[in-house]
């Protein structure tokens, strides 16, 4: 590409910060009442005994489905509770949806229970900012969502051992209305923390991800295949990206994309026979070919499997690509990849919806370099 290409390119990403930040922070403004609300009702149903139903209808909200029920089955942050919550195929919801379950779908983001329905409108035009306001969403109701537990079980200990989680909270009894209220301003300023870690994702990445994206696409017009990974909620951004390749909802052309981390035959047999370390290994020495790409996502940057993956790329003359978040962690510090996109975070949530901007934003540039 020229130089005036590739000026474009950064171009583009200025512009996806100043769309993306401001988009952040204007839909919480708009938003955060109702969330705050929505976190005391669905703490309601899981108390009663309700799970939380998520569904998706396409690939990309289907991702966006996985991503709730492994975040709040599997809780990352230590002090918080697993939360019953399961990601269902829309024809199998009337089935399985007990009266005290609570249904979150996408694009909008609905949620629905017995107490009532909430839509929250995205107030924005682009698909892939709209998921990534949603994934902030629910990732600020899975964070708040634990603040009512204590208070609806009578506990007067405030937050307790989170309790540098969630700015305002203190010693509120049983004064639901006061909660929420404290609530609401906690999401405001995980929003702002949302925001600031775009912004710095995407700056400092203003040279790497037209570099990525111009390697990517000159490697998927000579057809190769993308093959993306992760792990628990990084496996469901790696089932987004690889949507997003096969059929971006912006109707562009279909690129070749796999998902290591789909076969849950392959990956138990993998896991049960020799171990977590060769999931994605094993199948890029399955699968690999000489100048496809492995796009990895780890928000540790340290990951075994995931080292072990970019280490048998490079041996089989993939291109790499790692989203990573901390300070890099491995693969960063020891260059594991020909691409690297840092988040700077120890927030595992944060650091998602900053790798998420930055996966959109280089399916974007791989569109616009495909057309210079």
């Amino acid at each position: 590409m020229t130089s005036a290409s590739v000026t474009a390119l950064e171009a583009h990403v200025d512009e996806a910060v100043v769309e993306r930040t401001e988009a952040t922070r204007r839909y919480f403004a708009a938003e955060a009442e109702r969330v705050a609300i929505v976190c005391r009702e669905l703490a309601k149903r899981f108390v009663a005994g309700g799970r939380l139903l998520a569904v998706g209808g396409s690939p990309q909200a289907w991702s966006d489905a996985h991503h709730v029920a492994v975040e709040f089955v599997h809780p990352v942050i230590v002090g918080k509770r697993a939360l019953p919550a399961a990601a269902v195929d829309t024809g199998d919801l009337a089935l399985l949806r007990s009266v005290d379950d609570a249904v979150i779908s996408f694009d909008p983001v609905t949620v629905r229970m017995q107490t009532g329905e909430w839509t929250f409108g995205p107030q924005a035009t682009d698909p892939f900012v709209r998921q990534e306001l949603a994934e902030t969403l629910y990732h600020v109701v899975w964070e708040l969502v634990h603040v009512f537990f204590e208070h609806l079980h009578g506990s007067k200990a405030g937050a307790g051992a989170s309790a540098f989680l969630y700015p305002f909270l203190d010693d509120r009894g049983q004064d639901l209305d006061a909660v929420t209220t404290d609530v609401a301003r906690s999401v405001l300023m995980k929003a702002d923390e949302a925001a600031a870690l775009r912004e710095q994702t995407l700056g400092e990445a203003r040279g790497t991800l037209p570099d990525a994206a111009v390697a990517l696409c000159r490697a998927l017009d000579a057809g190769a295949t993308l093959y993306a990974f992760g792990n628990g909620g990084s496996a469901t951004d790696a089932m987004d990206v690889v949507a997003d390749f096969r059929a971006a909802p912006q109707g562009w052309e279909p690129r070749k994309a796999v998902d290591l981390a789909a076969d849950s035959a392959i990956l138990t047999a993998l896991a049960n026979d020799i171990g977590p370390q060769v999931l994605f290994a094993r199948q890029l020495i399955a699968l690999g070919r000489p100048g496809d790409v492995a796009l990895a996502i780890s928000t540790s940057g340290g990951s075994e499997n995931i080292i072990e993956a970019l280490s048998e790329a490079r041996r089989r003359g993939l291109a790499t690509i790692a989203l990573v978040g901390y300070d890099g962690g491995r693969i960063a510090d020891e260059g594991l990849a020909d691409h690297v996109i840092v988040t700077r975070s120890d927030h595992i949530p944060r650091i998602q919806e900053a790798q998420a901007s930055a996966y959109h934003v280089l399916r974007e540039l791989v569109e616009l370099a495909g057309r210079r």
